[in-house]
């Protein structure tokens, strides 16, 4: 299936139903008086999040959605049928946003949560409602308030506890497929990721983290370069980021830091988001290079850095439990402990 994050769509409520106009006839009764019912509601439309749906590609092939209109009231104080609802159905995570893209509607990150898109009008009084002892044969009923017309823009944030992040080619997709049951494509160029992916860590004894996986940044990635940085707002929900840095490149210090810099200008909070750092690809460095460079790049980030290789499964014990500890303990209000670690890189 394609994944699609960002897409617009059409909505408009149902129109309300005419009230009736209408006086009661029957063989001797010669007063009868006003017998018109009422309009029936029209529609709403609302978003609803469920929790079968990752992607937004339905809404490519179908953007317009109308509620039905009420029926109009009939004689004998029959009042109209309401107009059927129309339920848009969206993934968790999907924030709702006016067409100016910019005012937010509703975020609606909790599975079964609704929010109402377009109001159905509503019904028309009839002429019998209008009767008084003044005015016994009213010869007045209501039109149906008019439908709601709305354009709106979806958005999907992808809901998971670990974002990872990194220059492309450093690893990321090798990483999901070792330690989850996710296929990412997986090549020796650049940008083979081109959409958000998830995968799931299951660890012993039930314990289990979502990992989303967003297309490589690279410098000016803010500016459009590349892919550009659209695909950050998939980790912004997570309760941290997992900076992969390809211990192949000459300078694994720079590399870190031009991320950083794109996150910084990225800006809502990523930067601030607690993060841990992994220099992969070991298996294809030397023990010399592998001091080297963990130093370097420990320095860089300002804190003890993992050594891993997806590939070769070396290093993912211990990178794994302190993702599972922070997944936990959102904020970093726990710290993950590893005594195996302490003493530098082992493979």
């Amino acid at each position: 299936m394609k994944f699609l994050d960002r897409t617009k769509i059409y909505v408009q409520s149902g129109k309300g139903g005419d009230g009736c106009l209408s006086f009661r006839r029957e063989k001797f009764v010669e007063f009868g008086g006003p017998n018109g019912g009422d309009g029936g509601a029209g529609g709403h439309v609302w978003a609803e999040a469920v929790e079968n749906l990752n992607t937004l590609i339905d809404y490519r092939f179908q953007q317009h959605f109308k509620a039905k209109p009420g029926r109009p009231g009939e004689g004998s104080n029959r009042t109209g049928a309401d107009g059927e609802d129309v339920v848009i159905k969206v993934p968790v995570g999907t924030e709702i946003y006016e067409e100016d893209e910019d005012t937010l509607i509703a975020d609606l990150d909790e599975p079964g949560m609704r929010v109402l898109l377009a109001k159905g009008g509503n019904g028309g009084f009839g002429n019998a409602r209008f009767k008084s002892s003044t005015n016994q044969a009213p010869r007045r009923a209501n039109p149906g308030q008019p439908a709601e017309h709305r354009t709106i823009w979806l958005r999907l944030k992808l809901i998971a506890d670990i974002g990872l992040i990194g220059l492309p080619n450093a690893g990321k997709s090798t990483f999901l497929a070792a330690v989850s049951a996710a296929k990412p494509k997986i090549a020796d160029y650049p940008f083979t990721t081109l959409h958000p992916g998830l995968g799931v860590v299951r660890l012993g004894e039930g314990q289990s983290f979502v990992i989303a996986d967003i297309p490589g940044l690279i410098e000016g990635a803010h500016e459009g370069a590349g892919i550009g940085d659209r695909f950050l707002g998939h980790v912004e929900r997570c309760a941290a980021l997992l900076h992969l840095v390809d211990g192949t490149q000459d300078d694994v210090a720079r590399a870190y830091r031009t991320v950083r810099g794109e996150l910084a200008s990225y800006g809502h909070g990523l930067a601030d988001k607690k993060e841990i750092v992994a220099l992969t690809k070991a298996d294809a460095l030397n023990e010399n290079e592998i001091e080297d460079k963990q130093k370097a790049l420990s320095a860089a980030a300002g804190r003890k850095t993992h050594v891993i290789s997806a590939a070769a499964n070396i290093g993912l014990k211990p990178l794994l439990g302190e993702l599972a500890a922070t997944a936990q303990a959102p904020g970093g209000e726990e710290e993950y402990q590893d005594e195996t670690t302490d003493a530098g890189w082992t493979p």
